[in-house]
């Protein structure tokens, strides 16, 4: 049941990718831990549980084997193809399921990303314009987030450059937002966090 379990993670973790090389390891760990709830919700039956597990067996060998002698291309093909054949496991309830879950999810998210603007909004005592500034920012980074994921063309090599440079990009940009001494207190913040977290 351990390993059956396991690989329901791996499946949604497949599915639900979105970035996750580039979190940190609790959002890494909060990340599997969600997606383990939402395959829960799928209520997959103890045949798709196998059948999942057994195409997820031969594709861990097939990757294997193209590690050591194949380039990224052909792996960004493989995986194309086990996201298909996943898919086409589940039913048309489990599929709309899954798409009102992932609609669920970024709601979720954005109101979270709401809620810590409101905070910092409160704490580096910023202006309207400034917030108005930073919630452009998101926004422009979040679309184009989304077209390096959804680029066919990039292979997962280019598209982890490109994203990693958009991150950096989008950090830079808080220095043409905040005065020195907010961005001063910015990065305060952000390391009295990290200490909490780490003391947890």
């Amino acid at each position: 049941m351990k390993k059956i379990a396991a690989v329901m993670l791996a499946f949604v973790s497949f599915i639900f990718s979105a970035s996750a090389q580039e979190q940190r390891k609790m959002k890494h760990h909060q990340h599997h831990h969600a997606n383990g709830m939402m395959m829960k919700e799928l209520n997959l039956t103890q045949l798709q549980k196998e059948q999942i597990k057994a195409s997820h067996d031969g594709y861990k060998k097939q990757l294997m084997e193209l590690n050591k002698n194949e380039g990224s291309t052909v792996k960004e093909a493989l995986r194309k193809e086990q996201k298909d054949k996943m898919m086409a496991l589940l039913t048309p309830e489990q599929k709309d399921k899954l798409v009102q879950l992932k609609k669920d999810r970024m709601v979720k998210h954005e109101a979270m990303a709401a809620k810590r603007l409101d905070k910092m909004k409160v704490a580096l005592n910023l202006s309207d314009a400034q917030v108005a500034k930073i919630k452009a920012a998101k926004e422009t980074t979040h679309v184009q987030l989304k077209a390096i994921k959804e680029n066919e063309q990039l292979s997962r090599i280019e598209k982890k450059e490109q994203l990693m440079a958009l991150k950096e990009q989008h950090k830079n940009s808080f220095k043409n937002i905040l005065t020195p001494e907010q961005l001063s207190k910015m990065e305060e913040m952000k390391k009295m966090s990290m200490e909490k977290k780490q003391t947890k």
